[in-house]
């Protein structure tokens, strides 16, 4: 069985059991997170679409916080003496899938 779920502007495939890294999240890790905005729920003989979803909620467990690895970003003007370097590194929080009801 898997679900489509939808958090931070993007959209996961996901299974019981896998591990996921999406967008961090201000919980502590042990603690459980329910999204209730379930695109779509599917198994072997039965996909349940966006408009019957909403009685579908899928259960994570929050396993690990992070930082992703550095991007470098750099702004260039050409011919006017201007270049800024910056760093980014997003933050992102590991989930584990509990349960897809």
């Amino acid at each position: 069985m898997y679900a489509i779920v939808s958090n931070g502007g993007r959209q996961f495939m996901v299974q019981e059991g896998g591990l996921y890294k999406i967008d961090r999240v201000s919980a502590d890790i042990g603690a459980e997170l329910a999204f209730e905005s379930v695109l779509l729920v599917a198994d072997a003989e039965k996909a349940t679409s966006t408009t019957d979803a909403g009685k579908h909620r899928v259960s994570f467990e929050v396993v690990d916080h992070a930082r992703d690895k550095k991007i470098h970003i750099i702004k260039f003007k050409r011919r006017k003496h201007h270049m800024k370097r910056m760093g980014h590194r997003q933050g992102y929080t590991v989930v584990k899938v509990k349960s897809i009801k």
